[in-house]
């Protein structure tokens, strides 16, 4: 027998020999089958089997392996994804919380800068009104002053005239 072939060609073999026995008269199911060639068929067949069981084994671990590997490598995939997107969550807090503090710092300048116009309104109020207040008691000041020098250049002027007149 060749021992390149392989189980299922040797277990064909095998098959196609039972088949093409010759029957036994009076013996349904029986036939007549060359033991020694049926026998080398199972011996080589129990030969190549421990190497097939160790190559399917050999498969199985690979696959097994290929599958853990695969496992790990989707793990590591989900856990890289879950980390991005915890960040990109917390990056969005950054900038929520930083519009937040934005809108309350604007708020607040806002709230100083009305104050402020308000402050510098009253205070340019009330120095427009202590200047009207000086610039009147200076009018008034000017207006006595004035009024005297009137009253006064009136006397001068009337005395020239009364010595001329005496």
């Amino acid at each position: 027998m060749n021992e390149n072939q392989g189980i299922l060609e040797l277990i064909e073999m095998l098959y196609t020999m039972i088949s093409e026995a010759w029957g036994v008269p009076l013996g349904n199911d029986k036939c007549l089958v060359d033991r020694e060639k049926a026998l080398d068929l199972i011996e080589e067949i129990k030969a190549q089997l421990p190497a097939e069981m160790a190559e399917a084994k050999r498969l199985v671990s690979a696959r097994d392996e290929f599958i853990r590997n695969a496992k790990k490598e989707a793990e590591s995939v989900r856990k890289m994804a879950e980390e991005r997107a915890r960040k990109m969550v917390e990056e969005q807090e950054v900038v929520r919380a930083a519009k937040a503090r934005a809108e309350e710092m604007i708020a607040t300048a806002d709230n100083k800068s009305r104050e402020l116009r308000k402050a510098a309104n009253e205070y340019l109020n009330e120095s427009m009104q202590n200047a009207e207040e000086s610039m009147n008691q200076a009018l008034e000041i000017v207006r006595k002053t004035r009024a005297k020098f009137r009253s006064a250049s009136v006397g001068v002027s009337s005395a020239p005239t009364q010595q001329r007149e005496q």
